[in-house]
């Protein structure tokens, strides 16, 4: 079709935080936010992109647990990020022991009110 208006502005995909000094960088740096479900800590980063990591330590469970809790917050990220993506941050999620068993729409609402107080939303 000819007479569209071009392609729409797309939120920024967000790309993962692998390297162990990216998660030191944040949690030394970062502002912290936590919430019942999660913990945030997010740093300023490059400008064009959205890092995301996600950790949960071995005293949330085992490793199943762990699994799980790391796989609710991808979705509970996936969700909260679609619509309004930040690029220039860094963000990590850290699990906590409420994380496998919070209900998920509550989990979505924590990691978004994180995401205002840490001043990444508005």
């Amino acid at each position: 079709m000819s007479g569209s208006a071009g392609p729409a502005a797309s939120p920024v995909e967000p790309t993962r935080i692998r390297k162990r000094r990216d998660f030191l960088r944040a949690a030394s740096r970062g502002k912290r936010a936590a919430r019942p479900g999660l913990v945030l800590q997010a740093v300023p980063g490059d400008p064009a992109q959205l890092r995301l990591g996600f950790t949960v330590t071995k005293k949330v469970g085992n490793a199943v647990v762990r699994n799980r809790a790391r796989r609710r917050l991808k979705e509970a990220a996936r969700l909260a990020l679609r619509e309004a993506a930040p690029p220039g941050w860094d963000l990590v999620l850290i699990g906590r022991d409420a994380t496998p068993k919070r209900p998920f729409a509550l989990l979505v609402d924590d990691l978004r009110g994180a995401l205002r107080q840490a001043g990444v939303l508005r």
